[in-house]
């Protein structure tokens, strides 16, 4: 259900970032959600809750077990197209609704009154669409060969073939109805009660750093702090209040692995991650082909370079709180909003003008909050919301280039959802594994308009680094995500898992990932609970490496023809969800189940590491 508003793609965007702290002298943006809704005891949003329960109980007595003979009437395609854009409309009032708690919620997770906000929709919505559920069952039991002829006959049905082709690929794993409702009924109470609990308990967090009281974004944002005892100090107090909450974390991941195999288990699906590569549309020997090589690209990576930087700071290791630290000897500055927006703006232009053209309506219409506040919602992400409004950015901005790149990232998020938005509130949404190509792709334009600008070659040097990190960071750690995801809910199947057990899983994966040249010392067995992607989409994060090394093998095919890349590129981006990655990529000459594909983005990594190592001295 509510395809396009719960999308994760965007929504749970970044990880909370590591950038450095500051920014403040300049007013930051707030969104302003009235495009959505008033507020949250506004009319309209009660009359609108009201609306959907009477449009989803009319549909359901409009259409539940007639759809059969609804397709093999006089005029069968026409009447069911009629049926699937009613269920299009409902969606996307659902979407809205849904979209304007999420977004509330986001602004202040510790706001009791927000709280209960957002889990009474979240309530009401579940109950309003189960008067749904049978649609897409039911319309999985229609006969492939009768639905064919109605689509080949009736172009209004024609138009939902995307949709209706991803739908049969859930065929083999839908249940009886009955089961389908008790799944639905129960994920408020079960699933989304816990991902709640994660999110209070990490934003109530408080990390004494220096006899400072920090919530945990400007707690991780200190390890990249230019004074070694500050990052020293911050790493420190992170792991000491991780290691006080780890009984609620492992028991959350306990709870939420256990249901999902429970899922799994009943839907037939053979492999722990089955569900998320269905839900991406993409095959599972694509990203097992992708993961094998990057894993394989670990030692002459993120292993050779982090000895490089350990070298820059003359030391043999690097703690685990200075691996993202800037380099020694090195000024920064804090970037203020409008340099910022200036910035990306100005490499979206020059790629794009229509590209630029989105991205500016975000600053201009108040579409992006971007202040640190106290029980925000960490890190950053764009929420599509739905194809009637528009998407929504979510940022921690603090001045530091790498609040730059996370804008770079979240408006390229929102510039694909704005495109994508012409298909519709049930055929924009798209995999995962494509959702972070433009916004990885506009973190790319903005990077190579700054490289290209640097005056001398230690200002070349200092992006070159950053910007390895940041690759390494997407690609690597996030493959070590997935690995460590994997192991997690292996295990978890043969029973409970301990924190100490959990803990030895997390160092086992890092230590392959990031190698010998980095000191994962005492505390950093915790580290793992505050990823959230592990909590709202499991297996999620392979999408930012699948997102990456796509990105860099398209920029590839940009610097070697420019001319028409950039119309290719929006006409891509505006598909949507309909068509699948195979066919994306053709116009650029690529594909993702050649194993070159994969060593093109591995090798820009490299070759910008090599260029690294030869400025040494």
């Amino acid at each position: 259900m509510l395809p396009f508003a719960e999308s994760f793609a965007g929504l749970l965007s970044r990880a909370p970032s590591q950038a450095g702290a500051g920014a403040e002298a300049q007013p930051l943006p707030e969104w302003n959600l009235t495009d959505l809704y008033p507020s949250m005891d506004s009319p309209d949003l009660e009359a609108d809750l009201v609306r959907v329960d009477v449009a989803c109980k009319a549909f359901e007595t409009d259409y539940k077990g007639k759809l059969a003979d609804l397709l093999a009437g006089e005029s069968g395609g026409a009447a069911l197209a009629t049926a699937v854009k009613r269920y299009e409309e409902v969606e996307d009032l659902i979407g809205r609704i849904a979209s304007y708690a999420s977004l509330v919620y986001a602004g202040d997770t510790s706001d009791v009154a927000r709280a209960k906000f957002h889990g009474d929709v979240q309530e009401r919505l579940t109950n309003t669409s189960t008067h749904l559920l049978f649609f897409t069952l039911e319309m999985n039991r229609l006969d492939d060969a009768a639905l064919e002829t109605a689509m080949g006959a009736t172009p209004a049905l024609a138009h939902y073939r995307p949709w209706l082709e991803d739908l049969r690929k859930d065929k083999p794993y839908q249940l009886e109805d009955r089961i389908e409702q008790l799944f639905h009924e129960k994920s408020g109470p079960a699933r989304n009660a816990w991902n709640r609990l994660f999110n209070e308990t990490i934003s109530a967090l408080r990390f004494n750093v220096n006899g400072q009281e920090l919530t945990i974004e400007p707690t991780l944002n200190l390890m990249q702090d230019q004074k070694d005892e500050v990052r020293r100090e911050a790493g420190l107090a992170l792991a000491d209040v991780f290691k006080q909450n780890l009984r609620t974390f492992s028991l959350i991941t306990n709870t939420l692995a256990k249901d999902k195999e429970i899922s799994d288990r009943w839907r037939g699906f053979p492999d722990v991650a089955s569900s998320r590569h269905l839900a991406n549309r993409v095959e599972k020997d694509v990203v097992d082909a992708m993961v094998d090589a990057i894993r394989a690209s670990y030692p002459r990576l993120s292993h050779r370079y982090y000895a490089l930087k350990a070298r820059w700071f003359g030391q043999d290791k690097l703690e685990f709180w200075d691996r993202n630290a800037p380099l020694p000897k090195v000024e920064t500055r804090e970037i203020g909003w409008s340099e910022a927006r200036e910035t990306v703006l100005g490499a979206y232009g020059a790629f794009s003008p229509r590209m630029a053209e989105i991205a500016q309506v975000f600053f201009d219409k108040g579409w992006i909050d971007a202040p640190v506040r106290p029980g925000k919602s960490p890190g950053a992400f764009a929420h599509p919301t739905v194809p009637s409004a528009h998407p929504y950015v979510l940022l921690n901005y603090q001045g530091k280039p790498r609040d730059v790149m996370t804008l770079a990232h979240e408006l390229g998020h929102g510039v694909h959802q704005v495109l994508a938005g012409r298909q519709g509130a049930l055929m924009a949404p798209t995999p995962l594994t494509l959702a972070e190509t433009a916004s990885v792709f506009g973190e790319m334009l903005t990077f190579r308009r700054l490289l290209n600008a640097a005056e001398t070659p230690q200002a070349r040097k200092v992006m070159l680094a950053q910007k390895v990190e940041d690759m390494i960071n997407t690609v690597v750690r996030q493959t070590a995500f997935y690995t460590f995801e994997r192991y997690v809910h292996t295990e978890r199947r043969k029973g409970e898992l301990t924190a100490d057990a959990i803990g030895d899983i997390w160092m086992k994966v890092q230590a392959e990932s990031l190698g010998p040249a980095i000191h994962l010392g005492e505390g950093y067995e915790t580290f793992w609970t505050y990823i959230p992607h592990f909590i709202h989409a499991p297996f999620y994060v392979y999408a930012y490496a699948f997102g990456d090394c796509l990105v860099n093998s398209l920029y590839a095919v940009y610097e070697q023809a420019a001319d028409g890349f950039a119309e290719r590129y929006m006409e891509m981006l505006a598909a949507g969800g309909t068509k699948h990655h195979s066919e994306l990529l053709a116009p650029f000459g690529l594909d993702a189940r050649d194993p070159a594909f994969w060593q093109t983005g591995l090798s820009l990594i490299d070759n910008m590491i090599s260029e690294l190592e030869g400025m040494e001295g």
